[in-house]
């Protein structure tokens, strides 16, 4: 049995298959995803799990580059704002990249998967760019 916190098989199989510039995207349950993007389905009820329980399990196994943002969601200011903010200054989420949603839910095409969460507060979203641990 593994020793890490995610037990998830879907999301922990897609986080070692990624590569080098590869992207994760969690997002909250209302974030479309594209068609051919594969969905990691977490999503049980309203608010569970909620977007900073995934963000804060995908990064105990997915070392991350870059991330990006929407800035629309500096302007709802979601809960989960604080945390990135506090994970961006920690330097755990890498350097960071602002976008408008239009933008946003356009580079989603780009990601090796989607985690849909049970977050309903309005752009709780954040896309991981993977980086590398040598």
């Amino acid at each position: 049995m593994k020793k890490t916190p995610l037990l998830n098989i879907a999301l922990s199989r897609t986080i070692a298959g990624l590569g080098h510039g590869d992207i994760l995207v969690i997002g909250d349950a209302g974030l479309p995803v594209p068609p051919g993007v594969e969905l990691i389905d977490l999503a049980l009820t309203p608010g569970i799990p909620d977007f900073t329980s995934v963000l804060r399990v995908v990064l105990s196994e997915m070392q991350v580059e870059r991330h990006v943002l929407a800035e629309e969601m500096f302007q709802a200011a979601p809960l989960g704002l604080i945390e990135v903010e506090q994970m961006h200054a920690r330097g755990e989420i890498g350097q960071r990249e602002v976008m408008n949603h239009a933008d946003f839910k356009a580079l989603t095409r780009q990601a090796r998967a989607v985690i849909r969460t049970g977050e309903c507060r309005p752009y709780s979203n954040i896309a991981l760019v993977a980086g590398v641990t040598f």
